[in-house]
């Protein structure tokens, strides 16, 4: 249960900030943050992660509900072996939904966060794609973890 919580939490700071974004700037505004860093850039997308795909709306639908029905599928199957896993799941689980309410609603993604990294201009993302990558990191490192102690296992017997 307490993964399904995560997976709310994401979305509700997802929606707000979104539902903030839209309701208080105008598209293309952008409000410095950190100088040559961080800024809040209202932004919209119709596609993918950096704006792949773009207008494919059906494609997302079919693929969001299936990636939904997977992760759920496994919180409840293997939350429970590890608190890594159900964690990464969990906000992978509310990122996606975060973003699946945007494509629903408003057929398209808003997106804020807009940071520079070594004067390159990151594409802007939102807290929905946030999760999903701190989601898919830590899933990489339960993995990693799980193959090591695997293999310790295996050589202990």
């Amino acid at each position: 249960m307490f993964y399904y919580i995560i997976a709310l939490l994401v979305i509700a700071a997802d929606q707000l900030t979104k539902w903030l974004v839209v309701k208080k700037m105008e598209y293309g505004e952008s409000i410095e943050i950190i100088e040559n860093y961080l800024y809040i850039t209202s932004h919209r997308n119709r596609g993918a992660a950096w704006g792949i795909l773009q207008g494919q709306m059906w494609f997302f639908y079919l693929i969001t509900v299936v990636v939904i029905i997977g992760i759920i599928y496994y919180i409840q199957k293997l939350s429970k072996e590890s608190k890594l896993l159900g964690l990464a799941l969990g906000l992978m689980l509310g990122g996606a939904i975060g973003n699946f309410i945007d494509r629903v609603i408003r057929k398209e993604v808003v997106d804020f966060v807009h940071t520079y990294i070594f004067n390159y201009s990151f594409p802007v993302f939102n807290v929905a794609d946030s999760a999903l990558c701190i989601g898919v990191v830590l899933l990489v490192i339960y993995m990693f973890l799980a193959e090591k102690q695997e293999k310790k296992e295996r050589k202990n017997d």
